[in-house]
């Protein structure tokens, strides 16, 4: 059915009048009787915030709850910006321009436009037939809601809004954000220099482009009293870093979960996946990692406590332990529902400490794999009570010998279903994994600074990008399914996740789809990601596929530890730039037209151009994108940027290649992360072309400085420098001296 836009649901706000100036904000009154602010938030960075005066004003006391959650989207509240402020004519309409530097955003009163423009160039604009902002009335007793369009160019593609296995360009699409299989993320941008985040955890539908309805606009539907429109300004980088400023950045995961996963297959016990991991180890294959399957290992019992699942942990502690003599780490699923058998459901329920029905009753979920398939109630992580009560009690679980959890939560909330706090509907599903994910990261980084620790969820919600670790999506194990993998991490990384985890295949597919010339190219592009994961099941492990398949995956996963020290740097770098660790050609090069058209090239980090090989046979195309020039990993050999070349790649690598000005910080192989040096983490340096950049390391001590020609880096003692073509090294004391060969 088409969608149609419905005009006479809204009210068009047609004038604005000035109240006050200052040189950081405008306020204006509509012709509606509502208030709207304008401020400079922060440099390229302009907030918008319209409503009623019970909406815009202080909160009373009854809606203290939605503010303080409206509140917690924001890592940064207050305005730091200022611009100069002055009334023009726009166009023959009055109007206002707040200007911070090349940044401008013009505003005119009668009828209410806006535009925004950078370096002198109009970069969005509200859609010129229709009124900027436009406030629902159809149903006096709903809740007020808005509706903005603005114009997009022919061809203008639109990054960000969360996960999509489809493409990276979401023009064409209607996105909601309350809905789970939207996969939804609040921030979008366009390499013509904007983006834009509503802040709000209430409804808010994206329709960009969409066909039937607006194919020349990006419409936004935002079902929430008070409007609260953050615009940026600038190249994709530096939309990503202003968003995560304003909203929040990663935590840190911890160094092994830089390792290779193993995760359990379905229908086995632990001691079938501890003979697994233990056939890993003695075939040379370095991990760090379990991670077990669903039903939750543990659940609320009596007095109040998480007891272990008794009949698949018969003995934890030994259980536990197993996995701890060879060196892993153990990933076991948890959840906070409560399932209706369990004879603390009544006594939670009394307590109040359940998600409600308008009766009062515990709304009674179906059965989902957390809960093995039993009917549930979900604990009301809105009333502080409980919230503390879970994290202690996964604590305490942690404390046994747990060093992660995995925990997906982001389940279909039915509109009558209520938490304590009154939050209910499309803001009670948008809410509550992200108190689900940010309670298990408080347990899992408890008492460390700065915080640092792994969830494995597939949630998402605003402020995602806070805590680390996106698992993979379910594709199927086909050379689409392996696209759609990559798609899902690089529309993530678009949207402001930092890290993103590769499943090696997936075991809820057929496996006969799985060839081994398949099976490597998709292990090559988990070594070149964030985290990656195996299955412990029989067609998806690296011995499957014969003896010459198997010693390409170990040259590729000695690739992916030597790679570790490089990884946790770039996501160390996250929490300074919020850029993810692998980013598309569109966030990257936005100048770049035709790097655009290779959406499936990324970069890992600031220094690696990865080409994976997304069909059958030894030939992949590469765009190397201009600005820059490129040496290929392999041959060490240099290339011009805005060049595109065929490149002859075996089963035992990609077309990897490092950008000039960088270098690239190797560690040494190992069979998992606590064979790692602390104190010599690194074992050598690469060299592309005459280094300018500091490199990304983990907790960088490395730095490089220009002087004369040359370049000089400090760090680097002991380590093995590889200079590319045409540069000579010299050692210094504890200084490196780079320079052209003579």
């Amino acid at each position: 059915m088409p969608l149609q836009f419905d005009s006479s649901r809204y009210q068009r706000l047609e004038s604005l009048t000035l109240n006050t100036s200052n040189p950081a904000a405008v306020h204006f009154l509509s012709d509606a009787g509502l208030a709207l602010l304008v401020e400079a938030s922060a440099p390229g960075v302009f907030r918008l915030s319209i409503g009623t005066p019970a909406a815009t004003g202080k909160p009373a006391s009854g809606s203290a709850t939605r503010a303080a959650a409206l509140h917690d989207l924001l890592a940064r509240d207050e305005a730091i910006g200022e611009a100069t402020v002055e009334e023009v004519e726009l166009e023959g309409h009055p109007g206002f321009r707040l200007a911070q530097g090349d940044n401008v955003l013009e505003i005119a009163t009668h009828p209410v436009r806006l535009a925004l423009y950078r370096k002198g160039r109009k970069v969005l604009a509200s859609t010129a037939d229709e009124s900027l902002f436009a406030l629902g009335t159809e149903d006096p007793a709903a809740p007020l809601s808005w509706t903005l369009s603005f114009d997009l160019a022919p061809g203008e593609a639109v990054y960000g809004l969360g996960e999509s296995k489809i493409m990276l360009d979401r023009r064409a699409e209607r996105v909601i954000s309350d809905e789970p299989e939207s996969r939804a993320l609040p921030l979008a941008w366009s390499p013509t220099g904007w983006g834009l985040y509503v802040n709000t955890v209430e409804s808010v539908v994206h329709d960009i482009g969409v066909e039937d309805y607006a194919p020349s606009s990006y419409v936004l539907t935002i079902a929430d009293a008070k409007l609260d429109l953050f615009l940026f300004a600038g190249e994709p980088a530096e939309i990503l870093n202003q968003y995560t400023q304003l909203t929040g950045r990663a935590g840190q995961p911890t160094l092994w979960s830089m390792g290779t996963w193993l995760h359990q297959a379905a229908n086995t016990d632990v001691a079938q996946l501890a003979a697994v991991a233990r056939e890993m180890r003695n075939r040379g294959v370095p991990f760090d990692a379990v991670s077990l399957q669903p039903p939750a290992a543990w659940e609320v019992r009596a007095k109040l406590n998480l007891e272990w699942d008794p009949a698949r942990f018969a003995d934890p502690r030994q259980q536990l332990g197993e996995f701890k003599s060879m060196d892993l780490k153990v990933c076991t699923p948890g959840f906070p529902g409560v399932p209706t058998h369990s004879p603390m459901f009544a006594e939670l329920e009394d307590k109040g400490w359940l998600l409600t029905e308008d009766s009062g009753s515990a709304h009674v979920f179906p059965g989902v794999p957390a809960t093995g398939g039993a009917p549930f109630g979900l604990l009301d992580l809105t009333h502080r009570d409980v919230w503390n009560f879970w994290r202690d009690k996964v604590r305490q679980i942690m404390d046994e010998g747990v060093d992660a959890v995995s925990c997906d939560a982001q389940i279909d909330i039915p509109d009558g279903v209520s938490a304590r706090s009154g939050d209910e509907g499309a803001r009670l599903r948008t809410v509550y994994p992200m108190l689900v994910k940010r309670c298990l990261f408080e347990a899992a980084a408890w008492n460390k600074t700065p915080p640092e620790g792994v969830v494995w969820s597939r949630d998402l919600f605003p402020t995602a990008q806070r805590l680390p670790m996106q698992a993979s999506a379910s594709v199927p194990n086909t050379w689409d399914g392996l696209a759609e993998s990559l798609r899902a991490a690089l529309t993530a990384g678009a949207s402001g996740l930092p890290a993103y985890a590769h499943d090696i295949g997936s075991p809820d597919h057929p496996l006969d789809t799985m060839t081994p010339e398949l099976y490597l190219r998709w292990l090559a592009v988990g070594v070149f990601s964030s985290h990656l994961r195996f299955h412990a099941v029989p067609g998806l492990l690296p011995w499957d596929f014969g003896d010459e398949v198997f010693k390409h995956a170990q040259t590729l996963m000695q690739w992916r530890y030597r790679l570790i020290p490089y990884v946790l740097g770039v996501i160390e770098d996250a929490a300074r730039t919020g850029l993810p660790v692998q980013r598309s050609m569109a966030m990257s090069f936005p100048d770049d037209p035709e790097a655009h058209a290779y959406e499936l090239q990324y970069l890992l980090g600031p220094a690696l151009l990865v080409a994976p090989a997304l069909q059958p046979g030894n030939q992949v195309r590469v765009y190397l994108p201009k600005g820059d020039a490129w040496w290929d990993l392999r041959t060490g050999w240099r290339y011009e940027g805005g060049t595109t070349w065929t490149f002859e790649c075996g089963l035992d690598h990609l077309p990897v290649f490092g950008r000039e000005g960088h270098m690239l910080c190797l560690g040494p192989a190992a069979q998992h992360t606590g064979e790692f040096n602390s104190a010599r983490l690194l074992d050598e340096v690469w060299l592309f072309g005459m280094p300018v950049h500091n490199p990304s390391v983990m907790r960088n001590k490395i730095r490089v400085m220009q002087m004369q020609g040359s370049s000089y880096a400090k760090g680097l003692e002991g380590l093995k420098i590889l200079p590319s073509e045409g540069l000579e090294v010299k050692r210094r004391g504890a200084e490196v001296r780079i320079s052209r060969a003579r």
